[in-house]
């Protein structure tokens, strides 16, 4: 196989990550309405086995592997809504993952360690200033915030709200939050660090 070809199928490999994890809600929420827990979970199994298993294997950047684990996350809710025929592991999915990037964000936190969102930055440009780190920092720990309320309140419609409300907060609404809070970061610091 080509570079090329590998690259092709890996920017496609990623955007069909993307497009199940974003259209997951509404698929629940489409399933949930017409079918069982168990039968919604073993088909969703089905999509989401090969896209765990090409996620892992995509996983070389230590600095980032602990974000491949989304997908093995939902595996387990899955896993477990098929064989309790529980729908509500299937719902707490979102807070999981939300789980997930919080403690990845935070333990780069720690002395010694690379902010994420720095690891980030490294990815475009590998010499940052000090300025540039200190801003990163700050944004690592912007986003470990972000992950906190965006997780409860994920847990909150999960449990006390109907599935409907439950998909569009999970399946637009926290997506629309993520790319205003980025956006926002990105704009700023194009501003502040275009000439440094």
């Amino acid at each position: 196989m080509t570079a090329g070809a590998r690259t092709i199928g890996s920017v496609v490999g990623k955007a069909l990550v993307g497009i199940f994890f974003v259209c997951y809600p509404v698929l629940v929420w489409l399933g949930l309405s017409n079918r069982s827990p168990r039968y919604l979970a073993g088909m969703l199994l089905c999509v989401v086995l090969p896209v765990a298993a090409f996620r892992m294997a995509r996983s070389r950047r230590a600095g980032l592997r602990g974000l491949a684990w989304a997908p093995l996350v939902t595996v387990m809710g899955l896993l477990l809504s098929a064989t309790l025929d529980a729908a509500g592991f299937m719902l707490v999915v979102p807070v999981a993952i939300n789980a997930i990037f919080l403690v990845v964000f935070v333990t780069s936190l720690r002395s010694g360690a690379m902010p994420m969102v720095e690891r980030f930055a490294r990815l475009q440009r590998s010499d940052l200033s000090s300025e540039q780190k200190v801003w990163c920092r700050l944004w690592t720990v912007i986003w470990s915030w972000f992950f906190v309320a965006n997780g409860t309140t994920a847990l909150v419609l999960a449990v006390a709200a109907p599935l409907a409300w439950w998909a569009a907060y999970n399946g637009l609404i926290a997506y629309m939050l993520m790319a205003c809070l980025f956006a926002c970061e990105w704009t700023v610091r194009r501003r502040r660090f275009s000439r440094g």
